[in-house]
């Protein structure tokens, strides 16, 4: 296992205003390490006065930032992957330090968010407006504005790439970009503000807010933030939606997931077993793109076998991360419980694992854990429980499978293992979820293609990268222009 570098000593999580660092007006918490249930970190908690300063120093840079070439823009955000890359290592180090992610992770995380900023780099040479002559002497044309000033909101399980997603559009389109970074993870904005300031990015073109609840309510009451993008659980993206949204925002949350994978029996046995197994044990299951439901339809025993040898077989701290909090620990704890009260078969039982490493014994560890025979409308089949639990459903055919599959409130992603084209395509057609997988446990698409659910695991338009994240950050106006007088006439002239 690669070794995870610790800050000496716990590391003050201040503001970032007007390219200054700047503590909260709120109270300090500690931040705790996962790994070592040791204290890190030092957050200053912001409120609505910190918000507001941050929202002013962003004003003048916002103005000046839009009324500069597409092309200007993106020299700044060469830069700044350049940067970015230069910092893979710290930066890996700080998101596993502070979220309990293995150190491979982080950097395919980091990996990720820069693939949103090339994409967004691309735009210079892809969105070119389009211009017509609509009529004699007519033309009609599409130009993309920013919107002004616009926050994100992102949460504790990817620190460095969730924000990726949200700052290299909003900003290469021109806006200026207000971040309020999980109260649990929010170390690695540090890193990221640092490499944006060394690319030249200028001063209040991207502020840090850290802090909490007060910190989100300020950002989506304040009336000078056009939009917000937010990525957490369901109940506080619906909350964050209907906020911002009453206020006259545009908004775009993305929630949680419950998503299905459907494990045919004439599926490839390795590519399944070891497809599912990274899937809900990637990230210790802490991913909305974590499959936690198995629909076993026929005989599938062999490959559940194989990926319960396999998951009582795997090491923390080497094979997978830790649990982000004491509390989501004993929620985890507590659902493999319930799921044998309910009659589940616990096939690998993963509560009393711990990492061979003395230094991380008192972490927050769970191992991967396999419970067969869920019932249908159980805890265990229908709660996101958000870490290495992975419930398996037996059902006789594919069509019992895509009902139960459309019967989630959910509709994040959903996969298929099979050998089938037309099983796949199936899925593939009926599948209730926004991103689908055959035979890819993690359907995460590759920018263009973009991020985002359906129904309980979205509330907004759109998704968040791709073509529609470039709409959601920006307005296009519709400009129509005659210069001489025609002489056939009709509506349009």
């Amino acid at each position: 296992m690669d070794h995870i570098q610790f800050p000496d000593s716990p590391l003050e999580v201040p503001n970032f205003l007007g390219g200054a660092w700047q503590p909260g007006s709120g109270p300090v918490h500690e931040i705790r390490s996962p790994w070592t249930g040791m204290a890190i970190g030092k957050l200053y908690s912001s409120n609505a006065s910190d918000v507001a300063a941050a929202v002013e120093a962003a004003k003048g840079p916002a103005k000046a930032w839009g009324e500069l070439s597409l092309k200007d823009r993106t020299a700044v955000m060469f830069r700044f992957r350049d940067e970015l890359l230069a910092r893979m290592e710290p930066i890996a180090h700080s998101v596993s330090s502070e979220s309990g992610k293995l150190l491979a992770e982080s950097k395919a995380g980091l990996m990720k968010g820069i693939e949103v900023l090339e994409f967004a780099l691309s735009l210079q040479n892809l969105d070119d407006g389009g211009k017509m002559i609509v009529s004699s002497g007519v033309t009609c044309e599409y130009r993309r504005e920013p919107l002004g000033i616009v926050a994100g909101i992102t949460p504790f399980n990817f620190p460095a790439m969730v924000p990726m997603w949200m700052i290299p559009l909003a900003i290469t389109v021109g806006n200026a970009f207000v971040w309020k970074p999980s109260d649990k993870t929010p170390m690695t904005s540090l890193l990221i503000a640092e490499a944006a300031k060394a690319a030249g990015l200028p001063d209040g073109v991207l502020s840090i807010v850290q802090g909490g609840r007060e910190a989100v309510e300020a950002i989506c009451d304040h009336p000078d933030i056009k939009a917000v993008a937010f990525v957490g659980s369901t109940p506080v993206a619906r909350s964050v939606y209907v906020r911002a949204t009453s206020n006259g925002k545009r908004a775009l949350c993305l929630g949680g997931a419950k998503n299905h994978i459907i494990l045919m029996p004439d599926a490839d046995p390795e590519m399944a077993a070891s497809g599912i197994l990274a899937s809900f044990t990637g990230c210790a299951g802490q991913r909305c793109m974590a499959s936690s439901v198995v629909i076993g339809v026929g005989d599938v025993d062999d490959i559940v076998a194989e990926m319960a040898q396999r998951a009582a077989s795997m090491e923390l701290g080497r094979d997978m991360g830790a649990i982000i909090t004491t509390e989501s620990l004993s929620k985890l704890r507590m659902a493999v419980q319930q799921a044998g009260t309910d009659g589940a078969e616990i096939l690998a039982d993963g509560r009393s694992s711990r990492p061979k490493q003395s230094e991380f014994e008192s972490g927050n560890w769970i191992g991967p854990s396999i419970l067969d025979h869920v019932k249908p409308g159980s805890q265990a089949a229908c709660d996101e429980l958000f870490g290495p639990v992975l419930s398996i459903v037996r059902l006789k055919n594919l069509s019992e499978a895509l009902a139960l599959e459309n019967t989630s409130p959910y509709g994040n992603a959903a996969s298929v293992f099979t050998s089938s084209g037309a099983v796949a395509e199936e899925v593939a057609k009926h599948a209730h979820a926004g991103m689908i997988g055959v035979n890819i446990g993690v359907p995460v698409p590759r920018e263009p293609f973009s991020f985002g659910g359906f129904s309980e695991s979205r509330f907004g338009h759109g998704d968040i990268t791709g073509m529609d994240g470039v709409a959601f950050w920006s307005r296009q106006k519709k400009v129509t222009q005659k210069w001489s007088l025609q002489k056939d006439q009709n509506w349009m002239n």
